[in-house]
């Protein structure tokens, strides 16, 4: 069997990669070793799939820590912006929502999949599910050909490497292709989760003190062990029986991993500030104001509304304060305390859940090794790498989906052209 490109891998940077070699007039095969194409596409943006992010290039490219800067040529080629064009031509209206996020009109993430399967098939792609991949045979420097699982053998000169990272195993991607990527001799740098929920042993995580309480656009950072700010993120977050999780604590989950890792540490400190909005001496003179006007009010109804009920009553427990005190008995030693703490509470965290836990992996195929423009590996001609396998991971938020589509877009099409000159 012979084919002019060989994807490997259902999900949206293989997609994107097999639509776009197709348009490029190549005889494309396309194997994902699952049941179904697009399962990540499928669950992603809460199964309503968030397809892109419409901010501006630079806004967006600061949305992915884990060398974004290196996306910078392909976004010259493919943007954002192009990712909607391409996704309206297929017949999916996409809408914006907050923060930039696009989502299909329909708020089904499977419209999207079927009209890339759809695509597929108008530009009659081979599609072979359920065929798992052996390795990627190589040459004197050049791919040659796909062995599968099987034993059957498929000469290609082009190979698009396309099968996810570590995260979110039961969608296919349990990390198949390092081995084929450092066989070629490719670095894989050190694999770890992000977009991951955070560990605590504390003992108020321990008993279930504060678990399933919410805090709105709290203001979470990761300290290193000298207590200087490695990173902050406003957003949400939720006390769990094992630590934190939401919004702010999957953005900041990378910061904990690399600063564990970098001071070679068992804990480092996390500072929460739920009133970001205020200073501290604001804090300590309005609560003192309010003891002033209302000096028999017992403290915990005095201070009702300031922060959410169980969070007010676990601060006025960690700094001594009966609840239930009124509030002329009250020293204003024991009131700068409480207000540092409604501004940095610190906390000791010890690391995340596993990686199969996370939403995206960190770390991959070094990006040093790869052309920016063409996706093409600088060690091995012929064998493209696009989307999570690579060594590149953003937000969740629709970053690294525009990611896996636009490197997969641009494996894809120069797999298509490269394969035609080399029958030329």
């Amino acid at each position: 069997m012979k084919y002019d490109v060989v994807v490997i891998g259902g999900g949206p940077s293989g997609l994107m990669a097999a639509i776009a070699a197709g348009e490029k007039g190549a005889n494309v095969l396309l194997l994902d070793k699952g049941e179904k194409l697009g399962r990540k596409l499928a669950i992603s943006g809460g199964g309503r799939c968030n397809v892109t992010n419409r901010l501006p290039i630079d806004e967006l490219i600061s949305h992915i820590p884990g060398n974004g800067r290196f996306l910078y040529s392909a976004f010259s080629i493919f943007s954002n912006e192009d990712i909607i064009r391409f996704f309206e031509n297929l017949g999916i209206k996409l809408k914006e929502e907050d923060h930039g996020r696009m989502f299909p009109m329909t708020g089904k993430a499977q419209s999207v999949v079927d009209a890339l399967i759809n695509q597929l098939k108008q530009l009659r792609v081979t599609v072979r599910t359920n065929t798992p991949v052996e390795k990627v045979d190589y040459s004197e420097s050049e791919v040659r050909g796909v062995l599968l699982r099987d034993g059957t053998y498929i000469e290609t000169t082009c190979v698009v490497v396309a099968v996810g990272g570590k995260s979110v195993p039961h969608t296919g991607s349990t990390g198949d292709g390092y081995a084929w990527a450092r066989a070629a001799g490719h670095t894989i740098t050190d694999l770890y989760p992000t977009e991951v929920p955070v560990t605590s042993n504390e003992p108020f995580i321990k008993n279930k003190t504060l678990q399933g309480l919410s805090l709105r656009d709290a203001a979470l950072s990761v300290l290193n062990p000298k207590g200087k700010i490695v990173k902050t993120h406003k957003m949400d977050m939720i006390f769990t029986h094992f630590g934190i999780s939401g919004p702010a604590v999957l953005r900041c989950s990378q910061f904990v991993v690399q600063t564990l890792k970098k001071f070679n540490v068992p804990e480092v400190t996390m500072s929460l500030d739920v009133l970001p909005d205020q200073k501290e001496e604001e804090i300590f003179q309005s609560i003192l104001r309010m003891t002033k006007e209302e000096p028999k009010k017992a403290l915990k109804n005095l201070l009702k509304g300031f922060l959410p009920e169980r969070y007010l009553l676990f601060l006025l427990e960690k700094n001594g304060i009966d609840p239930l005190v009124t509030s002329s008995n009250l020293s204003h030693e024991l009131i700068r305390g409480f207000a540092k703490d409604c501004k940095q509470f610190q906390f000791k965290v010890n690391g995340t859940l596993s990686i199969e836990k996370a939403f995206v992996t960190g770390g991959g195929v070094s990006v040093k090794e790869i052309h920016p423009k063409e996706m093409e590996s600088k060690l091995m001609s012929g064998l493209f790498f696009c989307g999570e396998i690579l060594d590149i991971h953003g937000y969740t938020g629709g970053y690294n989906i525009t990611s896996a589509l636009v490197t997969g877009r641009l494996a894809g099409m120069n797999a298509g052209l490269k394969s035609k000159q080399a029958i030329h």
